[in-house]
């Protein structure tokens, strides 16, 4: 393998880490909700995160009723591919370990139903555990 070709591996390694955060942040984000809100985190509560926590399933859902693959994954696939892939996902360490973590053999109707109850349930935690604005927007 190449210097160039071991850097868009690394760049392909790293697309990866930053897709399986973003999903990390949208299913331990939920969990966190709930569980703050039975211990009383006040960082359950904050606009921010909670608008933030929205917007990420929300586009995940927004991809996946309009038939749009998740540019994550195109990237990824592409910097594979120009690292000498001649599979889609040739594989590294990294990707050995991570990607079977967030990508599933199901059909894709099936994804679209569960990325569509996801965000139903990320909309009803902000009813049930509505956000708060912060004191120092209080206190202006």
């Amino acid at each position: 393998m190449t210097p160039v070709q071991r850097v868009y591996l690394a760049l392909a390694d790293l697309v990866l880490v930053i897709h399986a955060a973003f999903i990390a942040f949208v299913v331990v984000g939920l969990v966190l909700i709930w569980i703050g809100w039975l211990l009383k985190w006040a960082f359950v509560r904050n606009m921010w995160f909670r608008a933030a926590h929205l917007a990420a399933i929300g586009v995940v859902v927004f991809e996946s009723l309009t038939g749009i693959v998740c540019p994550l994954t195109t990237l990824e696939d592409h910097l594979r591919l120009l690292a000498g892939g001649h599979m889609r996902y040739a594989g590294s360490f990294i990707e050995h370990w991570v990607r079977p973590l967030i990508f599933f053999n199901m059909n894709q109707s099936a994804f679209t139903v569960i990325y569509v109850a996801f965000f139903l349930a990320v909309a009803l935690s902000l009813w049930l555990v509505p956000p708060r604005r912060s004191r120092r927007a209080t206190q202006s």
